[in-house]
């Protein structure tokens, strides 16, 4: 299965970086799935013009992530927590891509402070069912991001690490037991 982790954060010296980093490190040891980040740094969207319904109807700059979010069998959404939501950047990219039928979506908020992107979480929730996806009752929210995570990636917090196996085992439960279906354009 090919899993596309949506790192979601504009900034530069982004801290939630990490986490998507340790995720995408974490299920290539641990699983058989091909996974890769899907970084909105990497893709200055304008703010929505048209949805990209297919690889072909998309303008050849944009033609590269289109493809990978068409193949995608499932996503993990990672943002940190603006003004008590997601990040503008990521619901700007998921709107050129609005229906992701029968795909598994995973939701990771994280922020330096102590409430690791909660209300972000609610939104997302919303966010997954408007696209036609398929949520994972578990969420990995991570609070004081910038302690248990290093630039690299790595954990730097080992009592941390139950949080992610689990997150990670409902998450590939979900994967490999929704295998995506067509739906009928």
């Amino acid at each position: 299965m090919n899993i596309e982790i949506i790192a979601g954060s504009p900034r530069q010296e982004s801290v939630t970086y990490r986490l998507a980093l340790f995720l995408k490190n974490y299920l290539q040891t641990h699983t058989s799935h091909q996974v890769d980040i899907i970084d909105v740094r990497d893709w200055p969207l304008p703010p929505l013009q048209q949805v990209f319904s297919s690889v072909e109807q998309t303008p050849d700059e944009f033609k590269p992530l289109s493809a990978r979010m068409f193949a995608a069998d499932a996503f993990i959404l990672v943002s940190p927590e603006y003004n008590g939501s997601y990040t503008p950047a990521m619901k700007n990219l998921l709107d050129y891509f609005p229906k992701q039928h029968h795909k598994a979506f995973g939701i990771v908020t994280a922020s330096p402070g102590g409430m690791g992107g909660m209300r972000a979480t609610q939104q997302m929730q919303l966010l997954v069912g408007a696209l036609f996806g398929i949520l994972c009752p578990y969420m990995l929210v991570t609070p004081f991001v910038d302690k248990k995570f290093a630039p690299d990636g790595s954990l730097l917090d080992d009592s941390f690490q139950k949080q992610i196996d689990l997150f990670v085992k409902e998450f590939v439960w979900l994967v490999e037991a929704v295998r995506p279906v067509e739906v009928p354009a």
